[in-house]
């Protein structure tokens, strides 16, 4: 693993040590996450992720700091689809405000867990097959092709295998209880919608991993570097949803921004062994595209109201 002891030994103290911050004091009570209390969370998050940069700019070098400020801008970018797929399911299942945070902070700890077994795996990979580069480059092409053309988001969770599954082994109750993920009923322990969100957050994850890691993998191989950025881009991400899920059709045309950022470093790592691109050119590339789709999404108007497309969740779910 690339990076001293010390170096990861801290970094994880310190993720360890904010995310007991996050949920033992600064949102101990259950409330509502308001705009502006987002907005400044987000905002912390940003600061610290440059502050890092600055720091590993000092430890080590101009070139690593570079390469986590693009990889930190990439996975930030890919994450704002995830956004929209935990709104619709938010929506889906009706769940309160108040414990929408609850459902985030658990199911971004668990996408922590499976970041860090996709960029091992990823990585050694790539080191003892050089032709999955290749794959890996392709997969990214194709990916963001599909993203391009998919019209408008849809949420399908009765589809989702793992909730399938879940389904026909732990009984449902479908009230929130008060915001708890199980409760005892009648001798029995009944998941909430609360636990049905979290699975579903957590696996519509693995597929988002599956493009986000290969994309970053594009910029360095380095393993600090790829996790250090997934994980700042993951812990600024609830609070970014609860700033961003009220104005999210105001960046309508973000999605074909993506689309293209995953082209391009499709592209890279396919040409990896012709051309060896400079993080700077892909860096102000990635920038480039995000910023012009941002400003395209406020000269062209927006579509009319995007439909969440569901089937009734009351369907195909065994009583309580």
């Amino acid at each position: 693993m690339s990076g001293t002891v010390w170096l990861w030994v801290a970094f994880n103290l310190f993720v360890i040590s904010m995310l007991a911050l996050d949920l033992g004091i600064f949102h101990r009570r259950v409330h509502v996450i308001t705009v502006k209390e987002s907005l400044a969370w987000s905002a912390f998050w940003i600061v610290l992720a440059l502050l890092f940069t600055v720091g590993l700019y000092i430890w080590m070098g101009h070139q690593k700091a570079l390469e986590f400020l693009t990889g930190y801008l990439i996975e930030k970018s890919l994450s704002m689809d995830n956004l929209f797929v935990f709104l619709l399911l938010f929506s889906y299942f009706g769940i309160d405000p108040r414990f929408q945070h609850k459902v985030l902070f658990w199911g971004i700890l668990g996408a922590l867990v499976m970041r860090i077994v996709f960029i091992l795996l990823g990585i050694a990979l790539i080191q003892k097959f050089h032709w999955v580069t290749y794959l890996l480059g392709a997969f990214l092409v194709v990916s963001g092709i599909k993203m391009g053309l998919q019209k408008e988001k849809e949420v399908h969770p009765e589809r989702n295998p793992i909730l399938r599954i879940l389904k026909r082994f732990i009984p449902l109750s479908l009230n929130d209880e008060g915001g708890r993920f199980f409760v005892r009923k009648e001798g029995k322990v009944l998941a909430t919608p609360l636990f049905i969100v979290l699975v579903a957050v957590e696996s519509t994850d693995v597929v988002f991993a599956a493009d986000s890691i290969p994309a970053i993998l594009a910029i360095t191989r380095d393993t600090f570097i790829v996790y250090t950025s997934n994980v700042f881009a993951i812990l600024g991400l609830r609070a970014l949803y609860f700033a961003l899920a009220g104005i999210m059709p105001l960046f309508h045309l973000l999605n074909y921004g993506l689309s293209i950022i995953l082209i391009f470093v499709g592209i890279k790592m396919l040409v990896v062994d012709f051309y060896e691109m400079s993080t700077w050119i892909a860096l102000s590339v990635v920038m480039g595209i995000l910023v012009a789709s941002v400003l395209a999404s406020r000269i062209v108007p927006p579509p009319k109201e995007i439909a969440i497309q569901t089937d009734d969740p009351q369907e195909d779910e065994p009583s309580s």
